[in-house]
């Protein structure tokens, strides 16, 4: 296999998330190489906390962003300085050598794609929906799985819809999906089940099931938001 001298730009969205933000960053350069990461972005929505201080100490690069997950991806993708970027949340755990995992498959002609995913829970109940992270269908996809992406690529595809303040990472994917074969990496990110622990098990994928069958039949990001309010957050 030839050589591959791209690198890789870390993107990672947050917002209030002093809690995680020292375990990802040190996760990260624990297992990556450091010629093959451009820069880690962090970009923050007005954290109140300690997050970006945090980020600052673990040597990420923070940029300052409008709240809404899909604006904050995309200017942190805007200001990016590598040839890849690699979308992750910033409570999901890449495995050991990820960098070299996406490196490889974008060397192999692969120009987007995701890990598999696995809870950092003993639950049966998520660990069987986890499993479905390997079968490659737009159905099984979410953001926890985490998205590499050739630059190219994405501002080919435009980018996330800033329209959508939830199910983006679907929606984007699922225009992925429809432009290029997409790539599931035969290795697992760990993201954590703490929304499943808070609202239960059952009742948050529920709703999130629900959320699919809506955007299935046509409800736009209004319809979803105005669900996801209704049901999860209050």
């Amino acid at each position: 296999m030839k050589r591959n001298n791209q690198q890789i730009s870390i993107i990672i969205p947050v917002l209030n998330e002093e809690k995680c933000m020292a375990a990802t960053l040190k996760c990260i350069k624990e297992k990556s190489a450091s010629q093959h990461i451009k820069e880690i972005v962090v970009v923050d929505g007005g954290s109140r906390d300690s997050t970006v201080a945090i980020a600052k100490q673990h040597g990420a690069r923070v940029i300052e962003a409008p709240k809404g997950r899909a604006k904050q991806l995309n200017h942190g993708a805007k200001n990016a300085k590598g040839d890849v970027f690699y979308f992750l949340h910033v409570d999901t755990l890449p495995p050991d050598n990820f960098d070299q995992s996406i490196l490889d498959a974008i060397t192999a002609g692969h120009e987007v794609g995701c890990f598999q995913m696995k809870f950092d829970s003993d639950s049966r109940f998520l660990g069987f929906f986890a499993w479905f992270t390997r079968v490659n269908i737009k159905l099984c996809r979410g953001g926890d799985q985490s998205l590499f992406i050739t630059k190219r690529l994405f501002e080919q595809a435009g980018g996330y819809n800033e329209e959508y303040v939830v199910y983006e990472d679907n929606e984007f994917i699922g225009r992925l999906y429809d432009m290029v074969p997409f790539k599931i990496l035969p290795r697992h990110v760990k993201t954590s089940a703490r929304r499943y622990r808070e609202k239960g098990e059952v009742k948050l994928q529920y709703h999130f099931g629900m959320i699919h069958l809506k955007n299935y039949l046509g409800a736009g990001p209004e319809k979803l938001l105005d669900y996801y309010k209704r049901k999860i957050v209050s």
